[in-house]
This record gives structure tokens, sequence and C-alpha cells, in this order.
């Protein structure tokens, strides 16, 4: 099952939201990669990809990597810091992997490549959750959870 499936109306890898940006996830172990090519509609700076859309692409990713290592839960805390522009309609590689985990917390980190470049840097906090407690919460959404 691909992170679509498994959250079809996700803002970055929902295969039912029509905003989302075409970005494939690969499990690379230890790593989770995520390759893309932003276009127009996610520009921020004239050529430049929104900071917004490389957020919540770090969001995804570092999710990726979480589930990878066996982990799953909502982002605590996440920081992104934005080294170089990140340029619409080229190929751009984003990388996140697990540093640590302690107890219910998972440390994750990824960076986003561009042309051989590091354009942006990422460091997040998770909880770890159990599945059942994820599920539990689409169920108080009122729309139906994974089963």
């Amino acid at each position: 099952m691909t992170m679509a499936t498994a959250m079809p109306f996700d803002m970055i890898v929902g295969s039912c939201n029509p905003v989302a940006p075409p970005i494939v996830i690969t499990f690379e172990p230890p790593k989770a990669i995520g390759t893309t090519q932003f276009t127009a509609q996610y520009e921020g700076a004239p050529g430049c990809v929104h900071g917004a859309a490389l957020a919540g692409a770090f969001d995804i990713i570092l999710t990726a990597a979480n589930f990878m290592s066996g982990a799953a839960g909502p982002t605590v805390e996440l920081t992104i810091r934005y080294r170089k522009p990140t340029l619409i309609a080229q190929p751009a590689v984003f990388e996140g992997w697990v540093n640590e985990r302690k107890g219910r917390r998972i440390h994750s980190q990824g960076r986003l490549i561009q042309e051989g470049i590091v354009t942006v840097e990422a460091t997040g906090e998770f909880v770890d959750m159990e599945r059942s407690r994820i599920a539990s919460m689409h169920r108080r959404s009122g729309r139906p959870g994974p089963a």
C-alpha cells in the first residue's frame, strides 16, 4: 500500500486531492525518498517553490521515514531551514531518515537536493502512537478511517 492510498485526502500525497503535488515516495532503508518536480502552481517568489509547499512535503517525507522504522503518529514540531532557492520545474529529491527514538517520541531529519545542491533541511519531532489510536482519530472526525 502506498502513502497516497493510505491517506487519499492528504494535501501532499493524497490521490484524491487535486492540489497535491506529484511526489512519489519510495523506501530505500534507512531513508524515505520523495521525488517530484514542482509546477508553477506551487510558486512563491518568481521561479521558486513556496516555502509552505516545501514544509508540507517535508512533513510527509519525515512521516514516511518514521513509518519505515515502525513508528507512526502526529507531528509535534517541524523545523525548516531554507538554504538556497528551490526552483520550479526542476527535479527535486527529498530524503528523510530517523535520528533517534526516545520513549514515545521519534526524531527525524531530512534534506532536499536539487541539481546536487541541498536547498532545504528539516528536522522533526513526532509522537509514536499505536495504529489503533490513529484510526480512532479518523472515527472522531466522522470520516471513515483505515480498517
